[in-house]
């Protein structure tokens, strides 16, 4: 919801391994994986000032600086932890959130552009915060949610940004798993979970009524209201109800009745939505493809300013990341799979492009390799979507023999895309070739491809995995008796997966805050999870009526049939997927006397942000890697 606002960009840090090689071992392992010089700009809504995040004593912090000067200004200096991310609330002043060794637990913090009136807005111990609607016209006000109350769930409340005060907008029932403003600020839409697996829209004309449910659907049926028309009457909403892409609609909220379909794609679901608050109207929406996004318009203005730009940045995914209240100035990335990205700004009016910074000035484009996009098909028929990466100086048709890395994603309901990946790029400087796919459970492609890998955890999804080495070694490309298998999260866990269940596949395996054990993982995951326990249940497994299926899939209980070298990785404070995962497995292999490795950051949490765990983290892994993987 409100996918088109300004939102708190939380970073997401990559890990990664590699062998060394003579082709581009030039690159030294930290220029991969230390904080970038100059990340997250920003621009402030007068348009007089960005800001931006950069290292100060190894931690991402937030500078200031007015466009056309130079001159810059530090105005937090946390030491701990990396910032999470920042927004904009006024002119004058910014707001950031945080969170302590990794819980998740974000708190909100405010500043002024001067770094004058620090204030801790939610350092509530143990409270999460979440951004419901920045109130982009209202200066001193903010709507979030926390789940100071409830653990389990949140709570409207509407901050002052100059008293701190917090004003309870709603109670939660215990069910609602989202709240929705219109153009006025006003809650006027909440989502809530009814007998565990059904999703509920609930709506009120006013602030002054009683919520009501207008639509009740199994989850697996997609209804989200994305932003109110400008006159707050009719909503813009993604569904999939009746189809299997989303489709962007106009919809009337008081029935969910669809009025238009404004736009679909035959191949993929819609990703994003463009709405211009000074026009008031929808401007464009997106679709993340194969090789980059797929853009559709409704405002011709729009369509001519992307394409200056596209003209402008030839060769570079583009996007716009904030913008001045005007619309006039803009913070444009320009990006692509061989570079970390540049930021520039941009005068609409005076179809000017200023560079402003190189997020990572020591990544040389020239000493990357391409991302190349490549399909296959898996055992039952499904094509499968995926991205091979090559050192440098092999082609798909020179490349035989290589030692590879097989890379799964976390989530599983999320996917790869095609982009600068700071891992990918390593794996490739040190000679391998790293293969990702898009395995069945991926989003993005439908609600069929979704739903086929429901309760498929160590089935079809992972055979989809093992389709793609085995397709990599008939192509030649992948040497059989050199293949690695590294994942983070549910990646992870198809990385214990894969040296359980094929476990001549592979020669080595990096296991990074992966779940070891499906009865434990579901009983341990953060408590504002617990309401989509029945729908976890529906999606992995039901521990008591799927128990036989979760125990023959959880590696934890087969590590008899594990032969390959493990090296696991663990955050201490991992909220999602708990330490208790990883010492469990790590246990249990070395009760059968198999070789692992175990490295545990206690100031870490689902994946190690803090600069110096994140090289020691690689290091071992390039160690491990060199070992196993060399001739």
């Amino acid at each position: 919801m409100k996918a088109f606002k300004r939102i708190f960009a939380a970073a997401t840090l990559l890990v990664t391994t590699g062998l060394a090689s003579e082709v581009n071992a030039q690159v030294p392992l930290e220029d991969f994986f230390k904080n970038p010089e100059k990340v997250g700009y920003q621009i402030s809504p007068d348009g007089k000032y960005f800001s931006y995040m950069a290292p100060y004593e190894n931690r991402l912090n937030l500078f200031v600086q007015e466009i056309g000067s130079d001159k810059t200004t530090r105005i937090t200096s946390e030491t701990a932890r990396n910032l999470a991310g920042s927004m904009w609330a006024n002119g004058h002043r910014i707001l950031y959130i945080k969170d302590t060794a990794g819980d998740e637990n974000y708190q909100l913090y405010g500043v002024n552009v001067d770094g004058t009136e620090p204030k801790a807005y939610t350092a509530f111990p143990n409270v999460r915060t979440q951004i419901i609607d920045p109130l982009e016209n209202i200066d001193s006000l903010v709507i979030i949610g926390l789940n100071k109350r409830n653990p389990q769930v949140f709570d409207p409340y509407r901050l002052n940004l100059n008293t701190g005060e917090l004003t309870q907008l709603a109670e939660n029932p215990g069910n609602i798993q989202g709240w929705m403003t219109d153009h006025d600020g006003k809650l006027r839409v909440a989502l809530a979970i009814v007998d565990g697996v059904n999703t509920q829209i609930l709506y009120r004309e006013t602030e002054e009524q009683p919520f009501r449910p207008v639509l009740t659907t199994n989850f697996k049926e997609t209804v989200n209201f994305a932003t109110f028309t400008p006159d707050n009457k009719m909503v813009y909403a993604l569904t999939n109800i009746g189809r299997d892409k989303t489709a962007l609609v106009l919809m009337d909220p008081a029935t969910c009745e669809e009025k238009e379909v404004l736009y679909t794609n035959d191949k993929y679901d819609i990703s994003g939505l463009g709405y211009s608050e000074l026009k008031k109207k929808l401007t464009s929406v997106s679709c993340t493809g194969h090789k980059g996004i797929i853009r559709h318009y409704f405002d011709k203005d729009e369509e001519a300013i992307r394409t200056k730009l596209e003209q402008k940045l030839k060769g570079y995914d583009i996007g716009t990341t904030s913008q001045d209240k005007s619309e006039n100035i803009r913070m444009i990335y320009a990006g692509s799979d061989r570079t970390y990205g540049t930021y520039y700004t941009y005068n609409v009016k005076e179809d000017k492009l200023t560079k402003v910074a190189d997020a990572a000035p020591w990544i040389k484009e020239e000493e990357m390799v391409a991302m190349t996009p490549i399909t296959y098909t898996s055992r039952d028929g499904l094509t499968i979507e995926g991205y091979l990466t090559l050192p440098k100086g092999y082609t798909m048709k020179t490349a035989k023999k290589l030692p590879v890395v097989v890379n799964p994603h976390g989530g599983p309901w999320a996917r790869d895309t095609w982009g600068y990946n700071p891992e990918v790029q390593f794996l490739a400087a040190r000679g391998y070739a790293v293969l990702q796919m898009n395995f069945r459970g991926s989003t993005g492609y439908g609600r069929k491809f979704t739903e086929l890998g429901y309760k498929q955890w160590g089935q079809t999804m992972q055979n989809d995995i093992t389709d793609g080495v085995k397709w990599l070694i008939k192509q030649g490309i992948a040497d059989p008796k050199r293949v690695a298998i590294y994942g983070a999260s549910y990646g992870g866990y198809a990385t214990l997966a894969g040296v359980t269940f094929t476990p001549d596949l592979y020669a080595c395996a990096i296991d990074y805050v992966g779940v070891a054990n499906l009865f434990t993982f579901m009983q341990t995951i953060p408590p504002y999870w617990k309401p989509l326990l029945d729908m976890m249940y529906e999606m992995v497994g039901d521990p008591v009526k799927d128990k036989e299926m979760m125990e023959k899939y959880s590696p934890v209980f087969h590590v008899d049939q594990i032969k390959a070298p493990l090296f696991v990785a663990q955050g201490a404070n991992d909220p999602r997927v708990n330490k208790a995962e990883s010492d469990q497995m790590v246990e249990a292999l070395k009760k059968r006397g198999i070789e692992v490795e175990y490295m545990v950051k206690d100031n870490e949490g689902h994946g190690f942000h803090n600069e110096e765990n994140k090289f020691d983290f690689y290091r071992a892994m390039d160690k491990f890697l060199s070992i196993h993987l060399k001739k």
